[in-house]
């Protein structure tokens, strides 16, 4: 299937994001999904991601939360997303606006719509059905975070977690913490546990510049099954013809 891309740019958090949209061939309204990024940013690899979806038939943003930036340096990225992370209505913001760009989209079915993000963008989706947004599903890797009190209940679509067993970041009380939420706001939810995975296990190092966090790190095998786990949560709840 003949993809077409184009960069867009919109505003959003005080900054001109820079997204990366992808188009299936032909001219219909078609399903959609936002792509968010880790919390370095997006990159080749997000770009990719919406171009796969587009040539299964989605419309698909891979949307920017750092203006344009990426971070090779942690510690920067830190200082950037840990404020982010520990404020809801930011990344509500964020999510927001990318969403606003991925409806005004013509190709965009706006009542058909999922949200799948890694790591920081992945607690943007969250957050986006914790405000209540209409959305077929959220798929998150790396992303258990825990949303205010009582707010989950207004989450209305299945949620699909995948996490490494290893994950530092994200470690085994984080997953009860993020279970228990989904189950008392009466979510359908379920979480994968990839054995042996560090965090960012799906994300393949494509630059020699970059300094990794500890416990973070590539897991070849495990990326390619959270990337079917994914397709296969949009073929259940989104899928292209319906």
């Amino acid at each position: 299937m003949t993809v077409t891309t184009r960069t867009v740019e919109y505003l959003a958090d005080g900054l001109t994001m820079v997204g990366h949209l992808a188009l299936p061939a032909g001219v219909d309204r078609r399903p959609a999904v936002l792509v968010g990024p880790e919390g370095t940013g997006v990159d080749d690899v997000h770009h990719h991601r919406a171009e796969a979806l587009a040539e299964l038939g989605y419309v698909a943003l891979a949307f920017d939360i750092h203006g344009g930036r990426w971070f090779t340096d942690p510690e920067e990225m830190l200082a950037r997303c840990m404020p982010l992370l520990a404020d809801p209505d930011r990344m509500r913001g964020i999510g927001h606006a990318a969403l606003d760009v991925l409806r005004t989209e013509p190709r965009t079915d706006p009542d058909r719509i999922a949200a799948l993000g890694y790591g920081t963008g992945g607690a943007i989706a969250l957050e986006l059905g914790r405000d209540g947004v209409e959305l077929r599903a959220i798929g998150t890797v790396n992303a258990l975070t825990t949303g205010r009190p009582g707010e989950a209940a207004r989450i209305r679509c299945p949620v699909w977690a995948g996490v490494g067993s290893e994950d530092p970041i994200m470690p085994a009380a984080q997953r009860d913490a993020f279970a228990t939420e989904m189950q008392a706001a009466g979510v359908d939810w379920r979480i994968e546990v990839y054995g042996g995975a560090l965090h960012a296990f799906h994300h393949p190092m494509t630059r020699t510049d970059q300094t990794l966090l500890p416990g973070v790190g590539h897991h070849p095998r495990h990326a390619q099954r959270a990337w079917r786990d994914v397709l296969d949560l949009l073929a259940e709840c989104l899928p292209v013809s319906e």
